[in-house]
């Protein structure tokens, strides 16, 4: 079985530097500057798929422009390592241990990705990763398709976790089970929408739930 997680705000704690950074591209393009709501709401997808809905209106060339001043504001708020969330090496080290093989499916980069994991000293350490600029944006599934394309494994033996109900649509439009964390981007009832198998307010607790891990076979 592998267990597919999403990056933002589900391993990592994230979540209120690509708010800030989001803000300060805004400005810094001249650009209305998004509330922090209406950018939790797009965490999760590609940046091409995210600038028409939080700039409604906007040219090509400024979406385009607010991309790049994007991602040179979260480097320049970035304090060093990524913080992941209490719990989440820890999880990751059982699963691994318990056989289980770990991806991850995120609307970050490719550099992006990289450079965290970088500076995690976690090259290498998932079995496969997809990022938004090599497939289509969440919550079409091609980057799950990918990863189990890759990985040889079906739907049914697979777990998507993650924050955002584009992680939990995605899973579902596959037919793959899925669990949902409440401590990200979007509330229970939004998670719960997409009938995931489990809602987890930390995770550590995927090890409390024989049950959803055994949803899927191994193999």
């Amino acid at each position: 079985m592998v267990v597919i997680f999403d990056w933002d705000g589900t391993l990592c704690d994230s979540v209120e530097q690509i708010v800030q950074a989001m803000q300060a591209a805004a400005q810094a393009c001249d650009l209305p500057v998004p509330e922090a709501d209406a950018v939790r709401h797009i965490i999760g997808l590609s940046l091409v798929t995210a600038m028409p809905l939080l700039f409604p209106g906007s040219s090509a060339a400024q979406q385009e422009a607010m991309q790049a001043a994007y991602a040179r504001c979260y480097r320049a708020l970035d304090p060093g390592p990524a913080t992941l969330h209490e719990g989440a090496l820890e999880t990751l080290d059982w699963l691994r241990a318990s056989g289980f093989e770990v991806a991850v499916a995120t609307g970050k980069s490719r550099r992006g990705l990289d450079r965290v994991l970088q500076g995690l000293g976690l090259e290498g350490y998932f079995h496969s990763t997809r990022c938004a600029d090599e497939t289509r944006s969440k919550p079409h599934p091609l980057m799950l398709e990918e990863i189990l394309l890759e990985r040889g494994k079906a739907a049914h033996s697979a777990l998507m976790v993650g924050d955002s109900e584009y992680d939990l649509e995605m899973a579902r439009r596959l037919g793959m089970p899925s669990v949902g964390v409440t401590f990200g981007v979007h509330s229970r009832e939004q998670l719960l929408r997409h009938r995931p198998l489990a809602l987890i307010d930390r995770l550590a607790a995927l090890r409390e739930l024989p049950h959803v891990l055994s949803q899927a076979s191994i193999g």
